[in-house]
């Protein structure tokens, strides 16, 4: 999703590709959120969803600004295609949120068993 949107808002509507890049990023925390408590984490650490949906999209919005300095530095500084420096974005930012997430609001209870 955040690819497609990338590419649909930056050669299709003609946006500068770092605020096509932020729309997308939006629209994938909010796809991510909702496939990361339903599918990927069981464990959460808070009970209400709204300060949970507030730390995810910080962590989020960290991750916004790290997709937009790679993006910049890549394409802007570097002369790699900003399809290229999505790619390369997306697979660094990908670690931080997974980890950061997986550390702050799904990490696994001591009390439980790992089974």
């Amino acid at each position: 999703m955040d690819y497609g949107t990338l590419v649909l808002l930056t050669e299709v509507f003609g946006l500068h590709y770092l605020l096509s890049a932020t729309i997308s990023f939006i629209l994938g925390l909010i796809t991510n959120y909702l496939l990361s408590i339903s599918w990927v984490f069981n464990n959460r650490t808070m009970g209400n969803r709204w300060a949970e949906f507030a730390v995810f999209a910080i962590i989020g919005v960290i991750g916004l600004g790290l997709n937009a300095l790679i993006m910049y530095v890549c394409t802007d500084k570097m002369g790699i295609h900003y399809m290229l420096s999505k790619i390369i974005s997306t697979v660094l930012v990908f670690f931080w949120n997974f980890f950061a997430r997986k550390l702050v609001l799904f990490k696994k209870n001591s009390n439980q068993s790992s089974l």
